[in-house]
């Protein structure tokens, strides 16, 4: 199974819409939509849900993520991974690294992670 991104709910739809432009190949869901979460379900659930699913969660939160990552996995459970962007990046700075990551990483490369993006500081 390649990579899959859900997006959080407070991030702009043109992140989507600008991954599947540049890479239609690329699945990648919202917070929201009918085949997914409900628009202001708690972080926990979010993190259980990626799991299940097997989708990496974009999101902005850098303030309470962290600490919802680290009960997830005290908690024995797993991840794919999460992608917190860096707000003052461009959208097409942003869209143009997960691109690159979906198409160049492995499958369970950032397996129970949290990435700050971009990568390459």
């Amino acid at each position: 199974m390649a990579i899959r991104y859900l997006l959080d709910e407070h991030l702009s739809p043109i992140y989507r819409s600008q991954l599947v432009r540049r890479n239609p190949e690329v699945v990648v869901r919202i917070i929201g939509d009918l085949d997914v979460l409900p628009k202001g379900t708690p972080d926990p659930e979010i993190l259980i849900w990626c799991k299940t699913n097997g989708f990496i969660l974009v999101t902005n939160n850098r303030k309470s993520m962290l600490g919802h990552f680290a009960d997830h996995l005290a908690l024995g459970r797993h991840i794919p991974g999460i992608f917190t962007i860096d707000a003052n990046q461009s959208i097409g700075k942003t869209v143009e690294e997960l691109i690159i990551i979906a198409e160049a990483s492995f499958e369970d490369e950032y397996q129970d992670r949290i990435e700050y993006l971009p990568l390459s500081r």
